[in-house]
């Protein structure tokens, strides 16, 4: 069944959520004599991944915020964080700490390293890789496949950061421009990329092995703070396991389609998409929120399969 024409795209409403589940967005409308009930102040404990002592973070309502706390307990600067990965200092990109936080998870937190500059020659026309980004402005490597033109390049690993590609600086971009940008070069093309690379310990094994006993523990947790890299967090439930494998699902989408891979965007479209009943009202409520994208008629078919399915296993 074809779409029908899409509307115009409408404004997106604001975050009202605080970052404590239930809590007053506004003064007035209560009891006068009822009191607000405290605020439940959530603390979370943290690492360098290359090795420190444990800091404690708190306080933080986005991202960048929790980048600010990281940087603050361990005087550093915000800018020398990479990225953060959950219950294990190792470069883990299915720990990797996207939109959501296990209010019981421990964060690692991985900064620059070793400065490398790498020639590549794009002898196939993709470069089987897969990028993604911070939230707060760096790009870095997720996935390198078997065999792929990067691949065959062995100083280019999984978490490096790129800082630029031909000598232009792409800090700031987010993982889908810059994966537009890598795609955009001709066949046999020869370029550079400047990459940071992780600091990294000469023996993490002991405490790897009490990322694992955390990560344990988060598993039978049933709330989450799920952050942004711009607006207020909020804490949430913990996402039912039908609804969780439609996500990845929907990621898996996003990656053959757009050459990319973000769990917060597939959450995104989940959401936009769970109470509508054909792909025709999906087609128009991604256009009013993720509208930039211009995503294809075939994406969209795709993306409502996987959103049928879920619904009729009961989310």
């Amino acid at each position: 069944m074809p779409l029908r024409l899409r509307g115009k795209k409408k404004a997106k409403s604001k975050e009202t959520a605080g970052l404590v589940k239930g809590e007053p967005t506004g003064a007035g409308g209560g009891s006068p004599s009822a009191s607000p009930a405290p605020a439940r102040r959530l603390v979370f404990h943290a690492q360098l991944a290359h090795g420190s002592a444990t800091g404690r973070v708190e306080g933080f309502s986005s991202i960048q915020e929790l980048y600010a706390q990281i940087a603050g307990a361990f005087e550093i600067s915000p800018s020398e964080i990479l990225y953060c990965t959950l219950n294990t200092p190792r470069i883990d990109m299915e720990r990797l700490l996207g939109g959501q936080l296990g209010l019981e998870d421990f964060i690692f937190a991985h900064v620059k390293g070793i400065k490398k500059e790498v020639n590549v020659c794009k002898s196939e026309d993709s470069l089987g890789v897969t990028i993604t980004d911070n939230g707060v402005g760096y790009a870095f490597i997720k996935r390198i496949k078997d065999g792929g033109v990067i691949d065959s390049i062995k100083t280019i690993c999984v978490g490096d950061h790129i800082e630029s590609i031909n000598g232009e600086n792409i800090v700031g971009w987010r993982h889908y421009d810059v994966a537009k940008k890598l795609k955009e070069l001709k066949k046999e093309e020869l370029f550079t990329m400047n990459l940071i690379e992780p600091k990294k310990a000469f023996e993490i094994e002991p405490r790897s092995k009490a990322g694992k006993s955390s990560g344990e523990k988060i598993g039978s947790g049933r709330a989450t703070l799920r952050l942004r890299s711009k607006g207020p967090a909020t804490v949430e439930e913990m996402p039912s396991e039908t609804k969780a494998k439609a996500i990845e699902k929907i990621d898996d989408v996003l990656e053959l389609y757009m050459g990319i891979r973000d769990i917060d965007l597939a959450t995104t479209m989940f959401e936009a998409g769970k109470d509508k009943v054909n792909p025709d009202e999906f087609a128009v409520a991604l256009d009013e929120t993720l509208g930039d994208f211009a995503f294809p008629d075939e994406f969209v078919f795709d993306v409502w399969g996987v959103i049928g399915d879920a619904k009729r296993r009961g989310l």
